[in-house]
């Protein structure tokens, strides 16, 4: 991430411990934390909501609407406000907790690490008519059963998990499809 200390452009900053840039020669420290991020799992009649994937990393692929908290964001706000900007959606109700898994984001050579924090959401009548979707971020939006679902075609493994989390859930009769 850094070739030179940003501090006094030494070359000999260093990466340590897999989490912090040093600098020995004028003692600048820079911590790369974990990220947080927010996924929803939305179900309206028997079917889950994703998106495909505008861009990479993993374009064309499926996720669930959701990204990145913002500074001074809870993961329920941030969560909202991903889905107002993606969807064009204002979820009613309250998200119910899933499950939290951690994630590795790779953007323009840099492997963001990512805790990923996974909602769910009942939708009913919610359709593809209903959303006004961000052609930035998104190249579609589909509908589909869970059973329906090919794991291969999920975008992230921190997603594939939260699946296998909805449908432990589900078995265990904590979620209606």
């Amino acid at each position: 991430m850094f070739r030179y200390c940003p501090s006094c452009s030494s070359d000999r900053i260093a990466f340590e411990n897999s989490r912090l840039f040093r600098c020995p020669d004028c003692g600048f420290v820079y911590f790369h934390n974990t990220a947080a991020a927010a996924g929803c799992v939305i179900i309206t009649d028997g079917r889950m909501l994703f998106l495909v994937r505008a861009k990479e990393p993993a374009a064309g692929k499926l996720d669930f609407p959701g990204g990145f908290i913002e500074p001074g964001e809870g993961a329920v706000e941030g969560l909202r406000r991903e889905c107002r900007e993606e969807l064009g959606w204002e979820p009613e109700g309250e998200f119910s907790f899933l499950a939290s898994f951690p994630n590795v984001y790779p953007y323009r050579d840099i492997a963001y690490n990512t805790c990923d924090l996974f909602f769910t959401i009942s939708a009913p009548g919610l359709s593809e008519k209903d959303l006004r979707l961000d052609p930035e971020e998104t190249a579609g939006a589909r509908f589909i059963k869970p059973e329906d679902i090919d794991f291969g075609e999920i975008a992230f493994d921190s997603g594939r998990k939260a699946l296998r989390a909805w449908e432990e859930k589900y078995k265990a009769g904590f979620w209606r499809a």
